[in-house]
Order: C-alpha cells, then sequence, then structure tokens
C-alpha cells in the first residue's frame, strides 16, 4: 500500500519577485482611471435627473395674459401649473345678474374658500368685468363648461342666468363661479393669484 508524502517547498523553491514592470503599471493606472471617469459620467446624468425639469419648472411659473382679444361675454382659457383657467369678460348683463343669484348659493360671500380679502365680493374679482378663476370642479376633479344665458341645455333650469355645468356630476357654478345649493362641489371654483399688469394684461401666479 502507498503512502502519500507532502513535501513543503522551501524558500529556495520559490520563485523569485518579478521586477516592476513599467509598462503593467502603466496599463492598471490607466484601467482606474477609466473605472473612475466611467463612474463619474454616469453620476452626472443621475444627479440632473433629481433636478426639476424644465416642464415642472415652467409650470410653477406666472403666465401673462393678453385680453384685448376677448370680447364682452367671451372666454379664454389658459393653462398655468397644469390646470386650465378661465379669463371670463363679464358683460353688464351678466354682473346684474350676479345680483340676483344669492338665495340659490351655497357660499354666495365666498366665505369658505382661500381667497384675499379683496376678492371677497359679488364677483369674486379686483375688477368687476372679469373673472379670473380655476376651470376645475371643487367635487373630484372635473373640468366643468360654460353655458351662456339662453343655452337650451337641459341640465339647468329654463331660468338660467349664465355660468358654469359640471357633466359629471351636475354640479353649478354661476358667472362668479359660485356653487349652487344642493350640488355635489363642496365650495366655489377656486380663484388663483393673480394681479392686473395694464388694462390689458393679466399676471396669473405670484413672483418668484
Amino acid at each position: 500500500m502507498s503512502t502519500l508524502s507532502l513535501h513543503t517547498p522551501s524558500p529556495a523553491d520559490l520563485p523569485e519577485p518579478a521586477a516592476a514592470d513599467p509598462e503593467r503599471r502603466r496599463w492598471l493606472l490607466a484601467t482606474g482611471c477609466g473605472g473612475a471617469l466611467g463612474a463619474a459620467a454616469l453620476a452626472v446624468p443621475f444627479t440632473q435627473t433629481l433636478a426639476p425639469s424644465e416642464r415642472a419648472k415652467a409650470l410653477g411659473a406666472g403666465v401673462q395674459v393678453a385680453l384685448g382679444d376677448i370680447p364682452p361675454g367671451g372666454l379664454k382659457t389658459v393653462e398655468w401649473r397644469g390646470k386650465p383657467v378661465w379669463v371670463l369678460h363679464r358683460t353688464p348683463e351678466m354682473l346684474a345678474a350676479l345680483q340676483r343669484d344669492d338665495a340659490n348659493l351655497a357660499d354666495p360671500q365666498s366665505k369658505r374658500d382661500a381667497q384675499p380679502d379683496t376678492l371677497r365680493n359679488a364677483g369674486r374679482s379686483e375688477r368687476p368685468e372679469w373673472l379670473v378663476a380655476i376651470g376645475v370642479c371643487t367635487h373630484l376633479g372635473c373640468s366643468p363648461s360654460f353655458l351662456p344665458v339662453g343655452s337650451g341645455n337641459p341640465a339647468v333650469d329654463a331660468n338660467w342666468a349664465g355660468g358654469f355645468f359640471c357633466p359629471c356630476h351636475g354640479s353649478t357654478f354661476d358667472l362668479a363661479g359660485r356653487v349652487f345649493k344642493n350640488k355635489p362641489a363642496p365650495t366655489n371654483l377656486e380663484v388663483p393669484p393673480h394681479r392686473f399688469l395694464s388694462d390689458d394684461t393679466l399676471f396669473i401666479g405670484t413672483e418668484t
């Protein structure tokens, strides 16, 4: 029966360390630097994805609206922060209709609305002829439609004086964006921050 013998190498049996190879060192350094640069190149796009996009910045910016092309009784819709904003040029007849709605409104004085005291009037506006309101129903976020007087829409009463109608669940709002009683919408339409830069220019938003 054969036996297995183990041979432990002596220091004399081990190969001598190879001399430093300058060419090999340069290759290793280049590889290491290349890897570091690659990691940095990957980090830059990743960091950029964390920064706000240009569209996100634009959505938060204010919007200037030209008023000169909105005739009396006309409505213009603009986008602000991803939401539709209505700019309605009210006629004297529209303003007169606002005075007759109070008894049928859920919050005629806008006491439940987060809006400046300067806008707590029947027209909910700084200038009576202009309504500026976010065109999103306060019930579930649908977009109401503008229904002028005499539209003949069966969804509203025959004595409808004009306003806005939400087809999703039937909420109705007057020409100041105030919700009528016994409707699903809990509050009046939101009035965004705005100011008039001139007689022909409106600014929606706040200065940053």
